[in-house]
């Protein structure tokens, strides 16, 4: 990374010992490790000497500086080259994974090809089985056995599944530390991004990494699409299974009717084979007797002729029942084989199903960390291009509005490349498409909207500056993103969601040392003038002509702080008491009746959160801070009806936001000069636009048609701000307790 460098039109070449970076021979030295303050004590040290005319004093003093600047500059080649070397395992590790992907599919394939012959098999069996259902009997002591044989066998389906469970386990933490060694690297990896930018190589660098992530992504993307053809897949065939185990239960209920029905007719049959066993008996012994009588009196022969006719036919009768006994009892076996056979099948079935489930959760599994990636590279890229992100989130339709299917003028893109991004506008025949970072449609809650923010008030703590403003035409949801609505828990907007998040964050990481103070300041900004919404006095609130007597001036210090000139500021602890002032600045705040709104905000309102945090064990310091920004609407007077104190307004609003968008575009076409100071929002917002911050723009647009034209004119500016790259936000630490006042950015 020193290599050669450019100084006044000529090439330097880079130190003789740069061809081996890990060797420290020729170093008088030895192996030197450097922090960051070393790095800073280095650059910032001045040569010191005796005498101004002492020239080989003042030579010994430079080549010694210059071989430590030399040593210092291999200590950074040298651990350049570790995460060069890092980075390179991660890719093989990558390519590990991808190969054993593939594998994973061509199995996948192959269990799916067995699968439909065993299906197939599975069929003939069972038309094979209906046809021998109708001629089979069966015992009530053999379906006792089978459904012992049943219960076993589910005994070992639950042990298999509790296997394949805690395996699930341990690949869930694998893939845990290897996201913590991946977060590890990448936390180095921008510490050394912050040496190299002292060196001058920072923009290299992050060109590098972008083609990286870009790259990612594909890949990403890539799986994903696979992945979701997979579940697609994997669920026809689980419901296909699933109809033929339903199927098969239908079918073993008929049998086990039919075996009920045949025990009972051989008990019957055994009943009458002992009726006729005993009218034998019975006519063996009148035989018997009439043949002693016999001797005596001839005139019975008979009689006993027509009993010994008699007995015979019974005897044949009986040899017949034994004869449908011995077959009854034959079939009864054939039957507990072919049940014994179906329970088996049935059992496959089942394990073949529980397969299907778990495969299809590890790949449901595999599409959510899919997008959780794809989301933290799409944030990442984000900051390290410097861009300003843009949320757009549609209102849905109110009552007397115009719903039918003819007048939607607003659509979104079902791509995978724009799905949940992509936003399409139609006016007069013409459609327009715009991509933003992320699209909410009408029916998304409040709750969805702060999830996706989520992340960057976690900055705010962490030490960066925030700033998040809502934009939009009167009547689009600003207020309502932003406030939510009073009195209703699951329609809190993002101010509330926020404060909420950083109290709840604040209690969990007292247990690591860290100690937060956190100070609240509230301004709107009325036509051209400040005004103090936590101030206690109304006069200094609002006079009788709409102006603030008191004069709020805001000032711009060397460190890229902002600070507005007796703003009234409030120390907090808890979120009641911040919603405690919310409720008090929407009292002071200036709203008015329009022919677009029923309550309409006639200012700029501008939430500002200082957050100072303080480790004791680490005496580290971090100052963040947080601004959350409802801007008043834009609108049309042909179409707002304002007159008198309301034209003013109007006036006012539509003048800054104005001035607004010329700021957007000087800062799309980097121009030399941002006319900042052409009014008093784009002033206080110069930091979060300009300077060092991270920065999100919510574009509220309203779906109904008359309101087109201003829905495109804010999707438009909307895409000129997503286009602004301001530069890459820094975290404000401190190893040093410093006494800041409270600022804008």
């Amino acid at each position: 990374m020193v290599g050669e460098m450019t100084n006044g039109g000529r090439i330097r070449q880079s130190f003789p010992g740069a061809r081996d970076l890990t060797s420290t021979e020729g170093s008088e030295y030895g192996p030197v490790e450097f922090t960051r303050e070393d790095v800073d004590a280095l650059l910032h040290e001045r040569i010191k000497y005796k005498s101004k005319y002492n020239y080989k004093e003042r030579c010994e003093n430079t080549m010694d500086y210059v071989k430590r600047l030399r040593l210092c500059i291999r200590w950074f080649q040298e651990l350049e080259l570790d995460y060069a070397f890092e980075q390179e395992k991660l890719k093989n590790a990558m390519e590990l994974n991808e190969k054993h992907c593939a594998d994973l599919e061509v199995s996948l394939k192959e269990k799916e090809v067995e699968l439909n012959l065993v299906i197939h098999e599975l069929r003939k069996n069972f038309s094979s089985v209906q046809v021998q259902l109708a001629k089979e009997q069966a015992e009530k002591l053999a379906a006792t056995g089978s459904l012992e044989k049943e219960k076993e066998a589910r005994l070992a389906v639950e042990k298999l599944q509790a296997a394949l469970t805690e395996e699930l386990g341990k690949t869930q933490g694998d893939l845990q530390t290897a996201n913590q060694r991946i977060q590890a690297v990448n936390d180095m990896y921008k510490l050394l991004q912050e040496y190299n930018s002292s060196l001058q190589l920072y923009n290299s660098k992050i060109q590098g990494d972008l083609d990286e992530a870009h790259e990612t992504i594909k890949r990403g993307e890539k799986e994903r699409t696979g992945i979701v053809e997979n579940i697609g897949n994997l669920k026809g065939q689980f419901k296909a299974l699933q109809d033929q185990l339903a199927a098969s239960k239908v079918s073993q209920d008929d049998i086990m009717k039919q075996k009920d029905e045949l025990v009972n007719e051989i008990v019957s049959l055994k009943v009458e084979i002992q009726q006729v066993k005993d009218d034998r008996d019975r006519h063996i012994t009148e035989v018997k007797n009439l043949q002693a009588e016999a001797t005596k009196q001839n005139d019975f022969k008979g009689t006993i002729y027509e009993l010994e006719s008699k007995c015979s036919s019974q005897n044949k009768e009986l040899q017949e029942l034994q004869d449908q006994l011995v077959v009854s009892e034959r079939k009864l076996q054939v039957a507990d084989l072919s049940t014994f056979e179906k329970m088996n099948e049935f059992e496959e079935q089942k394990e073949s199903i529980s397969e299907l489930k778990a495969r299809l959760e590890k790949a449901e599994l595999k599409l959510i960390e899919g997008e959780k990636l794809r989301k933290k590279l799409h944030n990442t890229i984000q900051e390290l291009k410097g861009n300003i992100r843009v949320f757009c989130r549609v209102r849905p339709l109110l009552t007397g509005e115009n719903s039918s299917e003819e007048a939607k003028t607003i659509s979104y893109p079902t791509s995978l490349e724009a799905l949940g991004r992509g936003i399409d506008l139609m006016q007069n025949g013409q459609k327009h498409c715009f991509t933003f970072d992320k699209v909410f449609v009408p029916n998304a809650s409040q709750e969805d909207i702060f999830v996706e923010i989520s992340q960057l008030v976690q900055s705010a703590l962490d030490g960066y500056k925030v700033c998040i403003f809502a934009y939009g035409q009167t009547g689009s949801g600003k207020t309502y993103t932003m406030m939510g609505r009073p009195g209703n828990p699951d329609e809190k907007g993002l101010i509330p969601r926020c404060l909420e998040q950083i109290f709840q964050t604040r209690q969990s990481l007292r247990s690591q040392g860290w100690k937060y103070e956190l100070q609240v300041s509230m301004l709107e900004i009325y036509n051209e003038t400040i005004r103090d919404l936590l101030s206690t006095n109304k006069e200094a609130v609002r006079a009788d002509n709409g102006v603030s007597p008191q004069k709020y001036a805001i000032k711009h210090d060397a460190s890229g702080n902002t600070h507005v000139v007796e703003l009234t500021v409030v120390d907090v602890r808890s979120s009641r008491e911040v919603s405690f002032l919310l409720d008090h600045a929407a009292r002071n705040r200036s709203v008015g009746k329009t022919a677009m709104n029923e309550q309409s905000s006639r200012s700029h309102f501008v939430f500002t959160l200082k957050i100072t945090g303080f480790n004791e064990s680490t005496e580290q310091q971090v100052q963040g801070v947080l601004n959350l920004i409802d801007l008043a609407g834009s609108e049309r007077l042909s179409k707002s009806g304002s007159t008198g104190d309301r034209l003013k307004e109007t006036q006012a609003i539509n003048k800054s936001l104005s001035s607004l968008g010329d700021v957007i575009f000087a800062l799309a076409k980097k121009e030399d000069h941002v006319p900042f100071r052409n009014s008093k929002l784009t002033y206080l917002l110069q930091p979060c636009l300009g300077g060092d911050s991270k920065t999100l723009m919510f574009v509220n647009i309203t779906p109904e048609p008359s309101s087109t034209g201003e829905s495109l004119c804010s999707l438009r500016f909307a895409a000129r701000v997503n286009a602004c790259e301001i530069g890459t936000a820094h975290r404000q630490v401190n190893n040093r307790p410093l006494d800041y006042r409270l600022s804008l950015g």
